[in-house]
């Protein structure tokens, strides 16, 4: 019998966090007899427990964690999202950008990967390398850090409007670096701290598919987070775990349930591979 849209992701929620559960207990593989999840990389149920997530909050974040410039090096840090590339540029406070560029070119002469798949990085349709887009754009925020830095008072809607409003940024990639900082004051004391979220290309179209509309249906940004508010209510009283899920974790939830779905269907393959099957 078919699932309903709403009852696959369910499923899709808990079945990501048993495969983490079993995995951090050191169960042998296969983690899952889902023959998707075996094979594809899904980010966790929650963001906090993603590898990439807990290198930046051990080796930048909390070390940092009262540096006033933290948001800075966060913007770096989600825009490369590789531990390896980020370990040689080591925590960028003060910004160097001689350093930053002569760190990347050393990694592609070497034939090593320098930035994570996971965010779609551009270059705003200027024909430039990315590391030097990149440079260009972490240097004019870091002229600008006096007042790009968080305060006191902020919340995480008002933070990602001025955060957002910077060139090179947008919308989605500033929510991913509000996700890092919301764990560190001030914005850990922000009122909507359990609430905020933005959606991305991905959370768009696996709400569409909760909810059983047109894939590719449009959204207007304040609708979206009216439902993304409902889908958070109802994931969290389905779940009935003591930390319920906030609404940023929702929002990545969407994001891999649209993966699984494409998959399911056979209308693309998420691009990562994830050594979940069996040994044998």
């Amino acid at each position: 019998m078919n699932m309903k849209p709403l009852d696959r992701l369910l499923k899709f929620v808990l079945e990501r966090e048993s495969i983490r559960i079993r995995r951090a207990n050191g169960e042998p593989k296969p983690w899952t007899q889902d023959p998707i999840l075996q094979q594809y990389r899904f980010c966790n149920v929650r963001r906090e427990e993603d590898a990439v997530t807990q290198w930046i909050a051990k080796h930048w974040r909390t070390p940092h964690r009262d540096n006033q410039d933290l948001w800075f090096a966060m913007v770096v840090a989600r825009y490369i999202n590789l531990p390896d590339t980020l370990a040689q540029i080591k925590f960028p406070v003060p910004w160097d950008r001689r350093h930053f560029l002569e760190i990347m070119r050393t990694r592609k002469e070497h034939g090593l990967k320098s930035f994570n798949p996971a965010y779609m990085i551009s270059t705003a349709g200027q024909e430039i390398y990315k590391e030097v887009y990149l440079a260009n754009t972490f240097s004019d925020l870091w002229r600008s850090r006096h007042i790009l830095r968080p305060r006191t008072g902020d919340t995480l809607n008002s933070y990602h409007t001025v955060l957002g409003a910077r060139d090179g940024l947008g919308s989605f990639m500033t929510a991913q670096v509000i996700a890092d900082l919301k764990y560190v004051e001030p914005l850990s004391s922000a009122a909507d701290w359990f609430t905020f979220a933005a959606s991305g290309p991905g959370s768009r179209r696996g709400l569409n598919r909760a909810l059983d509309r047109e894939v590719n249906e449009s959204w207007v940004e304040n609708d979206w987070r009216e439902e993304l508010a409902l889908m958070q209510e109802w994931l969290n009283k389905q779940l009935k775990w003591d930390e319920p899920l906030h609404a940023q974790d929702v929002q990545n939830c969407l994001c891999e349930f649209d993966k699984m779905e494409r998959a399911r269907l056979r209308q693309g393959r998420p691009k990562q591979k994830f050594a979940g099957g069996s040994t044998s």
